[in-house]
């Protein structure tokens, strides 16, 4: 008996060990069959057999791909992910008169700043977040003492205080006191956490920022003035969803994979912290990030008319266009599991497929202008300071968040066969720690992700809104979230 016991042991203990290689991935194959069922079959992906690749830019910068969130159920979903204010978040607006205001807006305030002024902007609030790393002022009383060991951060959450400051000062044109950097922080951290189906909603965490926006607004306004079509209540929620939510938050996530791909790849850091790469080398690491790991997944538009093509059927009216930026991207990188800054030096071999800041003809992001500039300044100050190192997995999605061991260059460099070690060590309980962990990650996101699904379809902030709009206006339930 003992001898039949021993081989059924084995077998679960083996099937224990494995758990982290399989267990997340069926989950997460599970979840996107559960959210397409629960959601209903929609939309044209694209690239797909229906928009191929070579059709991927034209069918999506068309004129007739303009409409935002009506007429599509997904939109339940993120409206209810991005409320409160999904109504005037620009990104969901309809085109139209309030649109062009709001985007104009958005122009102007971001337009404020040289990119002179960008620069030391980002570099100031990066360096008083990073002060804070070292904690109190060292014996002299004259600054933080610099640590020497290594310590583990995660660096969404490392990132995501140096923006908050940031789009603060570019609206407001003034310090961000650490009470508000706390509220903008929460709200983004929030927002995002959901986005991932790591954590619920927590509305009155967002409804603080919200409230504190609205007395800011009514006593001491921006200098760029805010959109007239738009309610008080509704230039609250248009600073919030534009630049406290999506500024924060995917500014945050693109600076958590550019380190975390650093972390990963040390030969590409080295280069970088050697200076045996041109100055432009950088430019070409954030580049290479931003094309294994781009920070948008699907994009729907409605068409407002049919889209004539040669050679196909035309695309009719109403229908919703599902542009798949991660499936394009991947077309136009052949090595595509090899990360290769190198690529970018020549016209000839850098990828064609690359729109991390989508289509210029169709709702571009705001900040393309200035964001690999930025980011490249916030990488520098973090790499002026530390050494990065990681072993934890790292895909486009992050849900863990992008754990990392800072490790002060001011310290000796594994100096001893024991520091060595020490640190090899560090990352190995990283790696195993990661990989046990997306197991009950990964069901947190099925139970979390299947319930917002379908509370998001039973609230239906869209559909309501639209179905009750008069005149541009709604319930305020409907549009603020429960």
């Amino acid at each position: 008996m003992s001898g039949v016991r021993r081989p059924a042991a084995a077998a679960a203990v083996g099937l224990t060990a494995s758990l982290p290689y399989w267990l997340p991935r069926l989950v997460v194959a599970l979840r996107v069959r559960l959210f397409a069922r629960i959601n209903g079959e929609e939309g044209i992906p694209a690239p797909g057999r229906e928009v191929p690749v070579e059709e991927f830019r034209r069918v999506y910068g068309h004129p007739a791909a303009n409409g935002r969130s009506r007429g599509a159920a997904l939109s339940d979903l993120f409206w209810y992910w991005l409320a409160p204010g999904p109504h005037v978040h620009q990104e969901h607006l309809e085109p139209g008169p309030r649109y062009d205001e709001v985007a104009r807006t958005t122009r102007q305030i971001l337009a404020g700043l040289s990119r002179e002024q960008w620069s030391e902007l980002v570099a100031r609030c990066a360096r008083r977040v990073l002060d804070e790393l070292d904690g109190p002022d060292g014996p002299d009383g004259r600054g933080p003492a610099p640590r020497t060991r290594a310590r583990r951060v995660t660096l969404r959450d490392l990132m995501m205080p140096v923006w908050a400051e940031v789009y603060y000062e570019v609206v407001f044109r003034e310090p961000c006191p650490r009470h508000v950097r706390d509220l903008i922080v929460g709200n983004a951290n929030d927002v995002v956490t959901a986005l991932k189906c790591t954590g619920l909603r927590h509305m009155d965490r967002r409804a603080r920022l919200t409230a504190y926006l609205r007395h800011r607004l009514a006593t001491a306004p921006p200098p760029v003035p805010l959109p007239s079509l738009l309610s008080e209540q509704e230039r609250a929620y248009y600073v919030q969803g534009t630049f406290f939510n999506t500024a924060v938050v995917q500014t945050s996530e693109a600076m958590a994979h550019l380190l975390m791909a650093l972390a990963t790849h040390r030969p590409v850091q080295e280069r970088l912290l050697t200076g045996a790469e041109p100055p432009d080398y950088l430019d070409h690491v954030i580049n290479e990030t931003l094309q294994h790991f781009p920070l948008f997944g699907v994009a729907h538009r409605i068409t407002t008319g049919e889209i004539r093509r040669a050679g196909r059927p035309p695309i009719p009216a109403g229908s919703v266009l599902l542009f798949n930026y991660p499936e394009y991207q991947r077309s136009g990188v052949p090595a595509r599991r090899r990360f290769d800054p190198g690529r970018w030096l020549s016209a000839d071999t850098r990828p064609a497929a690359h729109i991390p800041f989508g289509v210029t003809a169709n709702r571009p992001c705001p900040a393309r202008g200035f964001a690999v500039l930025t980011m490249r300044v916030a990488a520098e100050e973090v790499l002026r300071r530390f050494r990065l190192a990681s072993s934890a997995e790292h895909t486009r999605s992050l849900p863990n968040r992008g754990p990392c061991l800072l490790i002060p260059r001011a310290a000796r460099r594994d100096a001893t066969a024991w520091g060595r070690a020490g640190r090899a060590a560090r990352l190995a309980g990283m790696r195993l720690g990661d990989r046990w962990a997306a197991i009950p990650r990964s069901v947190t996101q099925l139970v979390l992700g299947g319930y917002m699904v379908w509370d998001a379809r039973r609230q239906g902030l869209c559909r309501t809104y639209f179905a009750t709009a008069s005149g541009g206006q709604a319930a305020p339930a409907a549009v603020a979230g429960r």
